[in-house]
């Protein structure tokens, strides 16, 4: 009787230790603890429908890439180029539909163009994806320097397509419906697109055979592939992956901006890394999650409205934002050093 009444309390104690010793936990205390904070001190502003309105639609193109980052450090690997990876997509999206639209301008263009766009920005993305991911796996050259090096041929490229400069014939069709377009006249549709994707290979990480072999690979490379796990192959895949979210992020940043962004997003590839390891991902590998790397995602995002609005110097968010990147790290370092003591 009494190993019945106190077996409900030894579960729920359980269950709080292993939620207090998540990295998620924390950081989702973080987020929470920003939002608290700003609504307090500018309630009229930060907590209003439209701010986390533009909030969302302004870190839609960032999730996307940071997704496909998780899986990459996850493996304990590390991609240096999605920021140029994400700019080529666009650019070469932006000139196929130049090149297909009479007079080469893309205006007016209809949907059949803008899907040949979409496939080409995925096609050029994954491209990149797969060079790192041959070079990383079958070449052995480590992806810090693979991926440094694809970080300047992709923006190389993409800046000799159009010399140096933008594209800025866009469609309308595509500003209107992915861009500006919203479902049941609130929810944008990028955020709907970015929602989509984060939820369908947040599935694939955590509930496929895909997900358990990148954290087989992430937690002993060697290991999963005495256990049978093509290591080489599966690693080509990640990296393939990573390549194809940077090419829909592309398209996405394309019809948002109504222009390619040459020098716009050359800093992505940084502020995905720093959104995904403030989400409880490890730099060391086979740790991480989905959930936390949306909330990682958000920190930065949320610290820079909140100053925009109350008028504090953006120099101070990069600031905050260097401090948790540096605390998140060093509590992940400290939990496992406390588990290599058991």
């Amino acid at each position: 009787m009494t190993t019945v009444d106190t077996e409900p309390t030894v579960q729920r104690r359980a269950l709080s230790a292993r939620l207090l010793s998540a990295n998620t936990f924390w950081i989702a205390l973080v987020l929470l603890a920003l939002i608290v904070v700003f609504s307090a001190m500018a309630p009229d502003s930060f907590l209003t429908f439209f701010n986390f309105q533009q909030l969302f639609i302004e870190t839609s193109v960032l999730l996307v890439i940071a997704v496909g980052m998780t899986f990459v450090i996850i493996t304990g690997g590390i991609d240096l180029s999605v920021g140029s990876v994400l700019i080529f997509a666009g650019m070469i999206s932006a000139k196929t539909m130049e090149w297909m639209s009479p007079n080469q301008d893309a205006s007016n263009a209809g949907w059949g163009v803008i899907i040949v766009g979409l496939i080409v920005a995925i096609a050029g993305g994954s491209m990149w994806g797969l060079v790192n991911g041959l070079l990383v796996a079958r070449a052995n050259i480590p992806p810090l320097i693979v991926t440094l090096g694809t970080l300047g041929a992709a923006l190389g490229v993409a800046s000799l397509l159009n010399d140096g400069t933008n594209v800025r014939t866009v469609p309308l069709e595509l500003r209107d419906s992915l861009g500006f377009g919203t479902l049941e006249g609130n929810i944008p549709n990028l955020v709907v697109v970015a929602v989509v994707i984060t939820v369908i290979f947040g599935l694939v990480l955590h509930t496929t055979r895909f997900g358990r072999y990148t954290f087989a690979i992430g937690s002993n490379a060697e290991a999963a592939r005495r256990a049978g796990i093509g290591v080489t192959r599966h690693l080509t895949n990640v990296y393939l992956l990573t390549g194809f979210l940077a090419g829909i992020a592309g398209f996405m940043s394309l019809a948002y901006f109504q222009s390619t962004t040459i020098s716009g997003h050359t800093t992505d590839n940084l502020n995905a890394i720093a959104g995904v390891v403030m989400g409880g991902t490890s730099l060391f590998g086979g740790i991480g999650t989905i959930l936390g790397t949306v909330i990682g995602v958000f920190i930065p995002a949320v610290l820079q409205k909140g100053f925009n609005i109350i008028g504090v110097q953006p120099y101070w968010q990069q600031i905050a934002v260097g401090a948790v990147l540096v605390a998140a790290v060093w509590f992940d370092q400290q939990r496992r050093r406390s588990q290599n003591k058991r």
